[in-house]
């Protein structure tokens, strides 16, 4: 790791170039001839819908994937990496999305893990790896993130800076970024940028994917847009608003980003009183409506799903009373873990919590669970070859929008959405939108939480926020800006 105030190289400097990459996984073409040029120092914004080929095309530059066609070089060299280690060796570092650290070890330990320092015979120089560490530590200027710290302890947002400490330990030059905020709260988004820009500074190369287009235009330098494995834009983004970017990721202009469905409120179907967690929620008290969408904000940690959970009766309650539980239906922002199985067909994942319509005799019919599924399919618009395809194979956002499908099919008449659209291009989240508000007219009452404040004010009818572990009252929309909720979740209102 080189020492001391770096000088940031000319922006001419092409630290990656890829050329008519292409990659096929059997009849599904996932990259068709994408160009990417990404210069020294800068923040390249790779922006495009689920099922655009964005991870795919990491994945080649990582060598997870070997490419079928097409070229790519590393500061004006050839570049073929054999496998995920050769592009590291290479200085290409990854930062997923959902974070590959071991949290039983301490930051130092995850920093080094499988690259530790070792002397002649071997042996496994620690002093050498310590200094390594500090002085990566030491360039991210993280006051919470300490080297002898369990990974385990430390908030996502320090977690997210261990990713990024392992890059500049051992001298990354182009650092890939995957939703790297989609977890962060406020707080901890601004830690990030601060740390993008110590990257840049010193000459490397961010490849920042995001669906957020406001951090994209904040952070990023030029972009690159992916459409059906193919890159149809690219150019500067002081030059394009977000407009341009939406109409060239989805091919058509996109009239409402936050579509408005009419809807009356009616009856009280799920009241809440006082309720209490383990530890979180402190205190929890509303009144959900048929046809109204209750938005839920708050830091992250603040107890936002730690209320969902008790309110389903996933987690147990210390204290306080739910009417209307056996009504709900819950959609967990850990998908992976809690929503799918993803090693299952789609069909088996969106029916498996109510299989009696397929069901005879305890047998189940195939063909008619599959019918049903492909309409969810098309309703939702998922990216996928068809029913039986695994949902381990699909992308992000697609899965989100499977698990989405599961709820939707029981047919519950209060949903519980925790963080619905995380991970979620723009078309795909209006999309969401759009179905929320047509679910509410239609009699649904849904809870929202979300960490995203615009979608708050776009689409709920009433806001309550959360700071630390207790609700305070919903209040109409209205009344609500984002400068309004977030010092509400800051100070709690006092």
């Amino acid at each position: 790791m080189t020492s001391g105030a770096a000088v940031r190289p000319s922006d001419s400097a092409v630290a990656l170039r890829m050329t008519g990459v292409r990659k096929s996984f059997g009849a599904v073409r996932a990259l068709d001839g994408v160009d990417l040029e990404v210069r020294v120092g800068e923040v390249h914004a790779l922006v495009g819908e689920n099922g655009a080929g964005k991870s795919t095309l990491m994945k080649v530059l990582s060598g997870a994937h070997a490419p079928d066609d097409g070229t790519m070089e590393l500061f004006g060299r050839p570049f073929a990496p054999a496998g995920p280690l050769d592009a590291r060796a290479a200085g290409v570092a990854m930062i997923y999305q959902e974070l590959n650290l071991a949290p039983h070890l301490t930051v130092a330990e995850n920093v080094l893990l499988g690259r530790e320092e070792r002397g002649p015979l071997g042996v496994i120089d620690r002093a050498r790896g310590a200094a390594r560490v500090e002085a990566a530590l030491g360039a991210l200027d993280h006051a919470d993130l300490r080297a002898d710290d369990r990974v385990r302890d430390l908030s996502p947002g320090a977690r997210q800076m261990v990713e990024v400490a392992r890059a500049l330990a051992f001298d990354a030059r182009v650092v890939v970024m995957d939703e790297p905020t989609s977890s962060l709260g406020k707080r901890d988004v601004e830690r990030l940028f601060e740390a993008i820009r110590r990257l840049s500074e010193r000459g490397v190369a961010v490849v920042y994917i995001s669906h957020f287009l406001d951090e994209v235009s904040r952070v990023g330098d030029r972009y690159t847009v992916l459409r059906d494995g193919r890159s149809v834009a690219t150019g500067d983004l002081a030059d394009v608003g977000h407009d341009p970017l939406i109409e060239a990721m989805v091919g058509r202009t996109i009239d409402d980003v936050f579509p408005r469905v009419p809807r009356t409120p009616g009856d009280v179907v799920l009241r809440v009183e006082h309720l209490a967690g383990r530890e979180l929620p402190v205190d929890a008290s509303f009144e959900l409506r048929r046809g109204e969408i209750l938005g839920i904000a708050g830091l992250v940690g603040a107890g936002r799903t730690e209320m969902l959970r008790a309110i389903f009766g996933l987690d147990a309650a210390r204290g306080g009373a739910v009417d209307g539980r056996e009504r709900t239906g819950l959609l967990s922002e850990n998908r992976k873990e809690e929503g799918l199985l993803l090693n299952l067909p789609i069909a088996v994942n969106v029916t498996l919590s109510k299989l009696d319509p397929f069901t005879t005799l305890g047998v189940v019919d195939a063909r008619r669970q599959e019918a049903a599924t492909a309409s969810w399919i098309d309703r939702l618009g998922v990216r996928c070859v068809g029913p039986r395809q695994p949902v381990g194979a699909l992308s992000g956002g697609n899965q989100q929008k499977v698990a989405l499908a599961r709820l939707l099919h029981h047919d519950v008449d209060v949903l519980l959405l925790d963080e619905p659209t995380r991970g979620v291009d723009v078309a795909s989240k209006a999309e969401i939108y759009r179905r929320m508000g047509e679910l509410a007219a239609a009699g649904k009452g849904i809870v929202f939480v979300s960490s995203y404040l615009p979608e708050l004010l776009g689409v709920c009818d009433r806001v309550a926020v959360m700071h630390r572990g207790r609700l305070g009252a919903p209040r109409p929309v209205e009344e609500w800006s984002e400068n309004a909720l977030l010092e509400e979740a800051t100070t709690g209102g006092t």
